[in-house]
């Protein structure tokens, strides 16, 4: 039996739902972000308790097909985006349709219908965030950060950057080394 939860997308949440499935004395194979793959049938009552435990960490258990579905694409996004060690070669759109076993086209309406943006907006947001995280950490170069996230080049990875937080990547960069100056001059 599988289960689907909403917001599920991190590590933290997958912890959260470890213990909710410990302290409900529930058994799972595996869980993934936004789902459980469950042993045992669960009752009612287990299906309400777990409901308000998952409630409770911001979490919620979702019975609704197309919800469902919405839920899995962003997974699959942000596990993409966030989690892989590499974007995956092929483009965005036939990767998703691969993964959720959806015609692509089915897959963009639907989302778009009920998220009011299209998966190709949410992929370039879930990217921003990424490289702001790879800024802040100071690894890589910028030239490095576009090669990482698939990005045709610095000019690309820039514009988008300054198309969604109305910054350039330099000047954000540039504000993290102020904040820790200002933070060591304390």
């Amino acid at each position: 039996m599988k289960l689907y939860i909403k917001f599920m997308v991190s590590i933290r949440c997958k912890m959260v739902v470890k213990e909710a499935f410990k302290k409900l004395n529930l058994h799972y194979t595996t869980i993934n972000l936004g789902e459980v793959d469950v042993v045992e049938n669960i009752t009612t009552d287990q299906r309400l308790q777990l409901k308000a435990i998952l409630l409770k960490a911001g979490l919620e258990l979702m019975d609704d097909r197309k919800a469902i579905l919405i839920e899995k694409i962003k997974n699959v996004i942000v596990e993409m985006v966030h989690y892989a060690d590499d974007l995956p070669k092929t483009n965005f759109s036939n990767f998703l349709s691969e993964k959720l076993k959806f015609d692509y086209t089915y897959l963009a309406n639907i989302f778009s219908e009920t998220q009011g943006t299209t998966i190709e907006h949410y992929i370039i947001l879930h990217k921003i965030e990424k490289v702001k995280e790879l800024i802040i950490y100071d690894e890589l170069n910028l030239t490095e950060i576009a090669y990482k996230l698939h990005y045709s080049g610095i000019a690309h990875l820039s514009s988008q950057f300054k198309k969604i937080t109305g910054l350039t990547p330099s000047y954000f960069k540039s504000l993290k080394k102020k904040k820790m100056i200002l933070l060591e001059d304390l």
